[in-house]
């Protein structure tokens, strides 16, 4: 599992993913991306649902059309590339992507961000590591240094 959002740090995770795809037997790679709900208050009028609703559904048709780029980039014989957008809250949606869909590896980029900035400002990447079930090998980006 790929999670990307969008940003240059999470992609510079592609050249990783195709030298796994070159150099394992790779049968599947799934590239994730959470979209979170926006959210509103119940007391919220029916025309502020119906707008919430339509936010939700242009946003979730960007995360596909951003997939569908990503995807077309990488190709690789008898690796089946797939696309998912997922509803909800990231780090809770990737964890549980993962574990209920056979993933044995989530590849994921990192900031390098160390101490109190990691602490203050979290780290997605960080949280799966903790919260994941299976081997988390996280990529750091170019020109970042420190921990996690």
């Amino acid at each position: 599992m790929v999670p990307v959002d969008g940003s240059e740090l999470a992609e510079c995770v592609l050249p990783h993913v195709e030298a796994f795809m070159k150099g394992f037997p790779l049968t599947e790679v799934a590239f994730v991306r959470v979209v979170e709900p926006v959210g509103l208050s119940s007391s919220a009028g029916p025309s502020m649902l119906e707008n919430q609703k339509k936010m939700e559904s242009d946003r979730k048709a960007s995360a596909e059309e951003y997939l569908k780029q990503v995807v077309s980039r990488l190709k690789h014989e008898g690796t089946t590339i797939r696309a998912e957008v997922l509803i909800g809250r990231v780090t809770e949606s990737l964890s549980d992507y993962a574990g209920n869909n056979g993933v044995d590896l989530i590849l994921i980029a990192t900031h390098g961000r160390s101490g109190v900035t990691r602490w203050v400002r979290g780290s997605v990447a960080d949280k799966i590591l903790r919260s994941a079930n299976v081997p988390v090998l996280m990529v750091r980006a170019p020109g970042t240094k420190g921990g996690l």
